[in-house]
């Protein structure tokens, strides 16, 4: 692991699509800067520095007024990078840490104090060379109220993962839908095998993200579009979405973040249903204090 790698668009356009005011970004990361916050020993790759002057100015061009910061798997479990970027947020970020599962009560409680709503189980074994179902369990069991877990799994593990996420005592935040197949359509086994999921329990949430990830048909991801949109609209109300910037293993299909933002209406075609996507699920799940 000798290079560093870039995988966010140099100039991206603006988006077609303005999302509404008060829109959050539910799912981007920050890289670094390597300087200040060294990458782990155990990651499995190394990317290019993109803080959260860059993140912020992303958010602005794309016309969005919030982030939700998720730690990303090259910083391992030490979250200084997210918790700089959140203090740098003037209170419009949030995030999601990855924790050990020994982490005490009062390390979890400095998370919460320093904006950090949840932690994240990643089953990528490309990503993380282990994923301890037991002390996952454990830890979910000792998280401040009101948090949940993120969870990042593809498609052929989802069965395998059933017991375990039933098992999870705090609402669930699924990872770009556990990475379908969409070429299968909305219909398709994966899809599927994800709604039986969903209707498993009440309080499983999905970020209907990563086109660029999920559709090989290439931009503009009409395959993402036509498998995605009747999830959002069956299940309106647990739905979120993020670009995904700065695009973690994506140097050799870089995405325009403005053509990204365009998929929203695709996704999303009424007022409401973006409104959901993009206000209301979010500040339910990372600003709830803000609800009225």
């Amino acid at each position: 692991m000798t290079d560093r790698i870039t995988s966010w668009h140099p100039a991206p356009s603006r988006p077609r699509y303005r999302p509404p005011p008060g829109a959050v970004d539910a799912h981007c990361h920050v890289f670094g800067p390597q300087a200040r916050f060294p990458f782990s020993a155990k990651a499995k790759y190394l990317p290019e520095d993109a803080g959260p002057d860059m993140l912020f100015a992303l958010r602005d061009h794309l016309g969005f007024s919030r982030n939700v910061i998720v730690q990303a798997s090259c910083h391992g479990t030490d979250n200084a990078a997210t918790l700089d970027a959140i203090a740098l947020s003037n209170g419009k970020a949030r995030g999601v840490a990855v924790v050990d599962p020994a982490i005490s009560e009062a390390d979890l409680a400095a998370l919460h104090a320093g904006g950090i709503r949840g932690i994240r189980f990643n089953f990528l074994k490309r990503l993380v060379d282990d994923a301890p179902k037991d002390r996952f369990l454990e830890v979910a069991c000792r998280l401040p109220e009101g948090w949940h877990v993120v969870i990042y799994f593809e498609a052929d593990i989802l069965e395998e993962l059933r017991p375990f996420m039933a098992a999870i005592p705090v609402p669930l935040v699924v990872d770009h839908m556990g990475r379908p197949d969409v070429t299968q359509g909305p219909d398709g086994a994966d899809m599927t095998a994800f709604r039986r999921l969903l209707d498993s329990r009440p309080d499983v949430w999905f970020k209907a993200t990563c086109p660029d990830r999920l559709d090989p048909t290439g931009d503009p991801w009409d395959a993402f579009a036509r498998a995605v949109a009747p999830l959002v609209a069956d299940y309106p109300d647990r739905a979120l979405w993020g670009t995904d910037w700065p695009h973690p293993n994506m140097q050799d299909a870089i995405p325009d973040d403005g053509h990204l933002v365009d998929m929203i209406p695709r996704i999303a075609p009424s007022e409401t249903l973006q409104r959901k996507l993009l206000i209301d699920n979010p500040m339910r799940l990372y600003w709830p204090e803000e609800r009225t």
